[in-house]
């Protein structure tokens, strides 16, 4: 059993609670998206999960009926006691804390392998999903929700309006793709924007290219995005030189989101080679 609307409401009344746009609480309130998510999400008996945001315990509740063991993170300490109250004929472990500064190894150290299951806080999605990444191996997959507009970054393929930074540093540790889109109504309170549910999954071996120093390919994909409308011979300038591009056999005339994930690995080993 999950949370409808109506229970969602008389949880905030009954504890003088509301949603924090700070924290950039939407809570789902619509028990057929958090089941869709847990299905998407393809886990059930004997898998580990671990959401970030439980926020009133909507999804929460759908997971546990998987089957899969889930940790459950909260940031906001107002809510901790309902989810208490609303986690409490189920196994799922809650913890206090934010998700960007965790110890997550010592966290997930009982088992080897997790996936991250949640409807994200809009204000921490991209940089959070970078991190994990970056940081956290033994998170193999992610079914997270998001604003639209940050899933379309996050998935985004070379050449396309939409193609930056966060869409490498996703493209250089994982694939991604968009699997569901949501609009506003499922979400107390209701949204301005449409969201979307994105799946991204760790490469095999870790990254797009193990023997290259990720510093190093994104400190030149930070610095040519920063000015994406120069050419890279110019917004690259006083970094990468005429025969360096010649080397990884690129055009300094082109534009920074011409280049795809292993076009930029393979000017980061020209340029450190």
């Amino acid at each position: 059993m999950t949370l409808t609307r109506r229970q969602v409401t008389a949880l905030l009344d009954t504890h003088g609670l509301s949603p924090s746009r700070a924290l950039g609480q939407n809570f789902l309130v619509d028990p057929n998206t958090v089941r869709r998510i847990a299905r998407l999400a393809g886990v059930g008996p004997g898998d580990h999960v671990v959401e970030i945001g439980a926020g009133l315990g909507c999804l929460t509740l759908a997971l546990a009926e998987t089957g899969a063991r889930i940790t459950a993170v909260e940031l906001d300490r107002g809510l901790l006691g309902v989810l208490d109250e609303v986690l409490a004929d189920t196994d799922v472990e809650l913890v206090a804390g934010d998700a960007l500064g965790l110890d997550w190894a010592g966290l997930l150290a009982r088992a080897p392998t997790w996936s991250l299951i949640a409807n994200l806080p809009y204000n921490i999605a991209t940089p959070l999903v970078c991190d994990l990444l970056a940081d956290v191996p033994s998170i193999e997959r992610m079914t997270v929700m998001v604003q639209r507009e940050v899933a379309d970054r996050l998935a985004a393929p070379a050449g396309s309006r939409t193609y930056g930074i966060p869409s490498v540093k996703v493209a250089f540790h994982a694939t991604a793709r968009i699997v569901a889109t949501v609009g506003p109504d499922v979400f107390l309170p209701r949204p301005r924007v449409d969201s979307a549910v994105i799946e991204i999954v760790r490469r095999p071996e870790g990254s797009l290219a193990p023997d290259v120093d990720r510093t190093d390919l994104f400190e030149l994909v930070e610095t040519a995005f920063g000015q994406r409308r120069k050419m890279l011979r110019r917004s690259l300038a006083g970094l990468v030189d005429v025969g360096t591009f010649a080397t990884a056999g690129f055009d300094p005339s082109s534009r920074p989101e011409e280049l795809a994930p292993e076009d930029w690995v393979a000017l980061t080993r020209a340029w450190r080679p």
